[in-house]
């Protein structure tokens, strides 16, 4: 009920701020478009890919990887607006020149797009 209250009605005070490497970075929408990346630098000082759009996905096929084009975004298990806002997520489902696919890994976080073809 009394959200940061004492049970005396007095109020909880932080100890301190948070630190630079506490604070939440930015929030980053890959969407479907083309080619744009961004290079961040991490904690230890190595640098970090950033994928801001993406043309093409990097398909796994039998264990061989080939690129193909992306066409557009059917659907996103997250989120329903996701897809009609072309946004290339994790599991999100796209057309691509070579069929359908899954996307597997985290764009937004690794710099490119890999996924896997579905058979229907």
């Amino acid at each position: 009920m009394n959200r940061g209250r004492k049970i005396s009605g007095g109020k909880y005070h932080k100890q301190r701020k948070r630190r630079a490497h506490e604070l939440r970075g930015q929030e980053r929408h890959v969407v479907l478009g083309e080619t744009k990346q961004k290079f961040l630098g991490t904690l230890g000082g190595a640098q970090k890919t950033i994928l801001l759009k993406a043309e093409t996905v990097n398909v796994l096929i039998e264990g061989k990887a080939k690129k193909a084009k992306i066409i557009n975004v059917i659907e996103t298990p997250q989120n329903r607006f996701f897809a009609r806002q072309n946004r290339l997520i994790k599991s999100a489902l796209i057309e691509t020149s070579m069929g359908k696919a899954r996307i597997t890994n985290r764009p937004s976080q690794e710099g490119q797009v890999n996924a896997v073809l579905v058979k229907e």
